[in-house]
């Protein structure tokens, strides 16, 4: 059994949050040890730049991510026993060889573009092979997803469209996650790689406008992507908790829509709080997440497609 994780905030949680601890011993729900337990073969780590904190905004924001940048770099020097950067397919393979985990590097915010191209191709350079190209807020690429239907059915800006095809050129991949739906649909319709929602949900079982439609998801899957499960409770449909069950639910309707191949897992670990209960709260107990699957009747081969071989096969395809 072994584990990839589409999506979490903890370089965000060590550096702007905590701004204590590291990748042995922290008060986050990823850790080494943990990922060790959980058996986790690839983690992605997002550069989350929360820029309505920052008095520079999209500019502090890109210095801050290769801050961040340089923060995973740190540690994978520093637990170079246990963890390694990784930039492909190939490189996740060999690290799992030498008994690593792979750490992806993603950034959470394409705004700190700012609309120089220059800055993505910076940015691949430096490690990232993810980018979820918005917040919720508008940027230079597009618009997010909203409550309100007039923002939901704006998309991609001329700046965004350029850039969204850039990066399936140089080898990233483009995650829809916090997209409007206008947005949505014109990442499938322009990316020229791999397309995920790395951290989404379903609509059809909890109606938030971050999870993705049933349409959505047909699409989505007619590319060859994938979505990976978020844990926050709100998108799974309990506002205060996070339950087992409803995971599953989410996973039984990703692969009736959109087949076995599709659904992955993208926790959302260290970006959220305000849950009171969380059947899930570390990477050590996915073990339950796997064993209620079993209960639902989803199969071996099926749950180690969601586990890592679906991630496995958007990595392959970059």
């Amino acid at each position: 059994m072994k584990l990839i994780d589409m999506h979490c905030d903890t370089i965000w949680k060590l550096m702007d949050l905590d701004k204590e601890g590291d990748m042995v011993e922290n008060q986050c729900s990823i850790s080494i040890p943990g990922m060790k337990k959980a058996g986790t073969l690839a983690q992605f780590f997002a550069c989350f730049l929360y820029v309505e904190d920052m008095a520079g905004r999209y500019e502090e924001g890109y210095r801050h991510a290769h801050e961040m940048i340089d923060f995973m770099e740190g540690q994978t020097e520093k637990f170079q026993k246990d963890i390694a950067l990784a930039y492909s397919y190939d490189d996740v393979m060999k690290n799992a060889e030498d008994g690593k985990i792979s750490a992806i590097l993603t950034v959470e915010e394409g705004g700190i573009l700012n609309g120089d191209m220059g800055r993505l191709e910076t940015l691949y350079k430096r490690g990232i092979r993810l980018v979820t190209p918005m917040w919720n807020y508008e940027n230079c690429i597009g618009f997010p997803n909203s409550r309100e239907r007039s923002v939901m059915e704006k998309g991609l800006k001329p700046f965004g469209i350029e850039a969204v095809k850039r990066m399936g050129e140089l080898g990233m991949i483009v995650d829809v996650s916090h997209a409007s739906e206008g947005t949505f649909s014109d990442i499938l319709r322009y990316a020229k790689g791999p397309v995920v929602a790395s951290h989404s949900n379903c609509r059809a079982l909890a109606g938030h406008p971050r999870n993705l439609t049933d349409e959505m998801i047909y699409s989505l899957a007619g590319i060859g992507g994938g979505a990976g499960l978020n844990f926050y409770g709100p998108f799974l449909g309990t506002q205060d908790a996070s339950y087992v069950e409803e995971m599953a639910a989410h996973i039984l309707h990703m692969i009736r829509l959109g087949g076995e191949e599709f659904p992955m897992i993208g926790t959302d670990f260290d970006g959220f709080d305000g849950i009171e209960r969380l059947d899930i709260p570390k990477v050590e107990n996915m073990e339950r997440l796997r064993a209620e699957l079993k209960k639902k009747g989803v199969s071996e081969t099926q749950l180690d497609k969601i586990w890592s071989g679906n991630a496995l096969r958007i990595l392959k395809s970059l």
